[in-house]
């Protein structure tokens, strides 16, 4: 066993982790756009990216839902680049 083996189980947990909150939120409309987004990237996200998208996933899912949908604007330490992608990935898995 090399010494990296154990910091990619470690990704990999918490990956499995991340995917299974995204699909169990609560709001069904949230778990739909979150669990699909995880399915689609969270696999190939480094640690730095899971860090963005778990600051998003802890965002209660009336107020995440407002600033995918662009109903409301997010404030400005979770408007990143990260929501951005969540909100592109949205629009493009809706046809729009």
């Amino acid at each position: 066993m090399t010494e990296t083996t154990g910091v990619d189980d470690g990704l990999a947990v918490r990956r499995r982790k991340l995917k299974f909150r995204s699909w169990h939120r609560g709001m069904r409309e949230v778990d739909l756009i979150m669990g699909r987004f995880a399915d689609a990237f969270v696999d190939t996200m480094g640690p730095a990216e899971l860090d963005a998208y778990e600051r998003l996933i802890e965002t209660p899912d009336p107020e995440l839902l407002g600033w995918v949908l662009a109903e409301q604007p997010p404030p400005a330490e979770l408007d990143s680049p990260m929501l951005q992608r969540l909100r592109a990935f949205h629009r493009a898995s809706r046809g729009s």
